[in-house]
């Protein structure tokens, strides 16, 4: 690959990242409205059932009820651009028929930008939940991410197909187009921070693991 090619590719990757950053960001604001209209909600059946208007109660309640059932309960980390970033990921592993199991805590300030966990974060969770579809059986996705002392540490298990042959330090993966080259971008920026990562593929199930610097 030319270096020309590779700078082509580093930019597309990166927008492509604002513009997923921008989407979980409006998905988050989306959220917050919900939250900011519950009071006016409250306020509005009050009134109707002091007037005795039952039935515009219960009418209420249903279009309510309708609502939320399209909006899914954003996770609670600690760190507010891991939260969108995360229920954006998990909300399409669900909707892919995976089952999710998330535990995360970590500090709302880090050393990587809210950019680059978009890009690490989301290259990961595209490729894992890439690899179940491929799954013969169970479509599982078991995530942990927390600290270790100042470490941002990251452990993910998911469902695969057969054993995935390496090339390099990576694997080699089902995507047309740009093969691996999510996972790179993420290799990279984890590397600038003085950080590492590695995977393990075995049949029928992948690992990725990663540890970073991530407080001062």
């Amino acid at each position: 690959m030319t270096k020309k090619t590779y700078l082509k590719l580093i930019e597309y990757q990166t927008e492509q990242s604002r513009q997923h950053l921008g989407e979980v960001q409006g998905i988050y604001r989306e959220m917050r409205g919900y939250k900011h209209d519950f009071h006016h909600h409250l306020q509005t059946l009050k009134t109707q059932l002091e007037a005795g208007e039952i039935g515009r109660a219960l009418a209420y309640l249903e279009q309510l009820d309708q609502q939320l059932m399209n909006v899914d309960t954003l996770l609670k980390t600690g760190n507010v651009a891991l939260d969108v970033i995360l229920s954006t990921k998990i909300a399409q592993a669900k909707a892919a028929g995976i089952a999710v199991n998330v535990k995360a805590n970590v500090p709302d300030r880090l050393l990587l930008s809210d950019l680059e966990l978009s890009i690490i974060l989301g290259n990961l969770l595209e490729n894992a939940i890439e690899a179940c579809q491929c799954a013969k059986g169970e479509r599982f996705l078991r995530l942990f991410i927390g600290m270790k002392g100042k470490m941002l540490y990251f452990s993910m298990l998911n469902s695969a197909g057969p054993k995935a042959t390496k090339k390099g330090s990576l694997f080699s993966s089902h995507k047309a187009g740009l093969h691996g080259f999510g996972l790179r971008r993420a290799e990279s920026i984890l590397e600038a921070h003085g950080g590492w990562c590695k995977y393990n593929s075995e049949e029928g199930a992948f690992t990725s693991e990663f540890l970073v610097p991530a407080v001062e």
